[in-house]
C-alpha cells in the first residue's frame, strides 16, 4: 500500500517466540534464543530504515525478516526491566506480596531492582521522539522498529487512532503493525490516522 508524500509509515514488529516465552517467564532485559519454529519469519514489506532493540531476540528477528538491511540497535527499545523477577513465572512469584501488589497496580508498584512504569514509559517515549525527529528531518517515509510486546503496547496506547489502555492491546509474538501518520501529526506527537496489521509469513506462533 502506498501513501502520499505528507504521510509517514512506522511499523512495529514484536520479536519471535523464545524458549523463555514458552515457559511464560518474565523476560525484560534478560534474553533467550528464538524457538526453532520462528526461524522462517518473513515479510514482503520493506522500509527505508530499521531500528531494533539491542537484545538478541530482536536482533535475530530483524535479521530473519529483513536480511542484510542495515539495522540500528537501540538499548532504549528494550522491554521493561523486571529486576529480580527476570526469568521467573507467575507460579514462582504468586506467593510474593509485592508481586501481587504489582499485578493489581503495575503503574505505581515496580519490580525489585527493576523499572517502574513511568521510567519505562519515559525511556521509550524519549527514544520514539528521537527516531521520529530523524525521520522528519531526513524526509524518511517508511521505517520499522523491531522490539518487544511492552514497548509496542505503550506506543499503540499513545499513538493508535483508537484510544485503548496498555493491557487492552493484543500483541502476539512475530506480529507487526503499521502506524500511518500525517507528517504534521507526527511532528506534533499526535495520534496516527490509520493502523493496520502487517502480514508475516511462517508457522503460527500462538
Amino acid at each position: 500500500m502506498y501513501f502520499m508524500d505528507d504521510h509517514v509509515v512506522i511499523a512495529l514488529f514484536r520479536h519471535g517466540l523464545t524458549e523463555e516465552n514458552k515457559r511464560k517467564a518474565y523476560m525484560g532485559w534478560s534474553d533467550s534464543p528464538l524457538c526453532p519454529e520462528t526461524q522462517n519469519l518473513a515479510t514482503t514489506r520493506t522500509y527505508e530504515c530499521y531500528f531494533s532493540s539491542d537484545l538478541q531476540r530482536c536482533v535475530r528477528t530483524a535479521n530473519l525478516m529483513f536480511g542484510n538491511a542495515e539495522i540500528f540497535h537501540l538499548k532504549e527499545l528494550r522491554e521493561m526491566n523486571f529486576g529480580k523477577w527476570e526469568g521467573k513465572t507467575y507460579e514462582e512469584l504468586k506467593d510474593e506480596e509485592l508481586y501481587r501488589q504489582w499485578v493489581d497496580d503495575p503503574i505505581t508498584i515496580h519490580p525489585p531492582d527493576g523499572e517502574s512504569y513511568p521510567q519505562f514509559s519515559k525511556r521509550v517515549q524519549n527514544s520514539w521522539n528521537q527516531i521520529t525527529q530523524m525521520l522528519l528531518s531526513k524526509n524518511i517515509r517508511r521505517c520499522a522498529l523491531i522490539t518487544h510486546g511492552g514497548v509496542i503496547r505503550l506506543l499503540l496506547e499513545k499513538f493508535a487512532p483508537e484510544e485503548k489502555p496498555f493491557w487492552s492491546w493484543n500483541v502476539p509474538h512475530g506480529t507487526g503493525f503499521e502506524l500511518i501518520f500525517e507528517k504534521v501529526a507526527l511532528r506534533r506527537r499526535e495520534r496516527c490516522t490509520l493502523l493496520q496489521e502487517v502480514p508475516i509469513t511462517g508457522k503460527e506462533l500462538g
